[in-house]
């Protein structure tokens, strides 16, 4: 099986590339886990009900433009297909129906959008607990709302959404517990200047915050020191906010810090990556057309840096014009005048996210937590452990694996890497970019044995299948 392009996601930034490239004759193959085109943003744009897409809002009705164009693009589209490696010659390994095949490409967009930050705090493995992100996919997968009143706590722009979006189900949370410290307002105000070049952002955060208020639901503000408290079952969550202890009782807490790129695929391709202070996490090295470090393996959308739906399709664009410059698949002046359009788009769109980064930057207690907070929740290891790790010698996160087993659980890294390298990078006062991150391999995700067993690459894949990186 062969493909000119082949496009891993299919979210805002995976519909645009393969519609992109297909619509200008490439042979496009697009691979996506979910059921149906829309990634997690527009999870079920295809068949949501209209009172439900309604309720979600403009913003994620949006989406079935995206979709539309895809399926009459002619591009082809693997839904459950999960993408379990690619290779240094672009061979794509993937499962579908239980069967695992190889596509080999001429060039890949790497779409797999973001992850919601690992958040570790005192009681956060306990059932009940859960994320923003989780109780949003609920939503507009199934229509599913709390049966009862949920605690939302941490920061960031999702949190706040997801509490408007489930009060207008008539499912308003129980309280917001805000994890923005007092003055941080402040502090980010300098950026607001250029923010205003994208004022809808910010009306849109400002009405939310007033139904909100209309809608009486509660709001602590400048929160520090949550903790989860419950034997078998989350049952209250506790907090120091206003100079004293408070508690609000739940028997479901949703926690959020944010969302950071899904580096897994990255990695795997050995692209290069670097430290960004202001999102807080690796964002991989591309140049203008999106391209990585590694010829021919773009990154779109919020899997190169976060920056929303509007722009996430945007990149997407732009990379597959990146891809159609490098097959010789397009007149270069023709791309270019396409690409600097979409360039300033993107640069507009962006305006407002060095405001949002500096308003809600991940809580000092997630990056330093507690010795007794389990960081690595698959292998059940505490900071304090992976710090004694650190005092006898473990100079990173791969280090950590033989010392403590830390990212060799059923997660992969995925709960725990960015965690992992946090505290490691303050034991040893060293730079996160020195301490980088997990080393990543295939398969990407766990795979039946016998499937593995059964894998043929098959006469088309080519000689150069299974390299050197795969046996790494």
């Amino acid at each position: 099986m062969r493909c000119d392009l082949a496009v891993i996601g299919a979210g805002p930034a995976g519909l645009a590339a393969a519609t992109r490239a297909a619509e200008a004759g490439l042979a496009v193959e697009l691979f996506d886990e979910q059921p149906a085109p829309g990634g997690q943003i527009y999870r079920a744009i295809e068949t949501v009900p209209a009172p439900r897409r309604a309720l979600l809002g403009p913003d994620y009705a949006a989406g079935a433009a995206l979709a539309a164009a895809f399926r009459a693009s002619g591009a082809g589209y693997r839904p459950g297909a999960l993408v379990w490696n690619v290779d240094s010659q672009l061979n794509v390994d993937f499962s579908q129906d239980g069967r695992s095949r190889q596509c080999r490409a001429r060039a890949v967009v790497v779409a797999t959008g973001a992850i919601e930050r690992p958040t570790p705090l005192p009681g956060w493995t306990l059932p009940g607990v859960t994320t923003a992100g989780a109780l949003q996919i609920l939503l507009k997968a199934q229509g599913l709302v709390p049966a009862e009143g949920v605690v939302l706590a941490g920061s960031g722009p999702l949190l706040l959404l997801l509490a408007e979006q489930l009060t207008r189900a008539g499912a308003a949370p129980r309280a917001i517990v805000e994890t923005v410290p007092r003055g941080r307002l402040s502090a980010a105000a300098r950026h607001l200047p250029a923010a205003l070049r994208a004022p809808g952002y910010l009306a849109k955060g400002l009405a939310m915050l007033r139904a909100l208020k209309r809608a009486g639901v509660p709001f602590h503000r400048g929160a520090e020191a949550l903790a989860i408290e419950g034997a078998d079952h989350a049952e209250a969550l506790s907090f120091t906010a206003g100079g004293r202890r408070q508690r609000i009782e739940s028997r479901l807490i949703a926690l959020h810090q944010g969302v950071v790129p899904n580096q897994q695929m990255t990695r795997l391709l050995r692209c290069e990556h670097r430290w960004s202070d202001g999102q807080r996490c690796f964002l991989p090295v591309v140049d203008d057309w999106f391209e990585s470090s590694v010829e021919k393996v773009f990154v779109a959308g919020d899997g190169a840096g976060i920056g929303g739906a509007k722009s996430a399709a945007l990149r997407g664009r732009l990379a597959a014009l990146g891809a159609l410059r490098r097959l010789g698949a397009g007149e270069d002046k023709r791309l270019a005048g396409e690409a600097a359009a979409l360039r300033g788009a993107l640069d507009k769109d962006g305006a407002v996210r060095p405001l949002l980064e500096a308003l809600y930057a991940p809580s000092a207690q997630i990056l330093a937590p507690a010795d007794d907070t389990l960081i690595c929740r698959c292998e059940e290891v505490t900071a304090g452990a992976l710090r004694k790790a650190v005092a006898l010698g473990c100079p990173g996160p791969n280090q950590a694996k033989s010392f403590l087993r830390c990212g060799m659980g059923p997660c992969q890294g995925r709960l725990c890497g960015l965690a992992v390298s946090e505290v490691i990078a303050a034991e040893r006062g060293e730079p996160q970019q020195t301490i980088d991150y997990y080393r990543i391999r295939p398969p990407l995700k766990p795979l039946p044995l016998a499937e593995l067993a059964a894998f043929d690459v098959g006469d088309d894949a080519g000689d150069e299948a299974g390299d050197d990186q795969d046996a790494a």
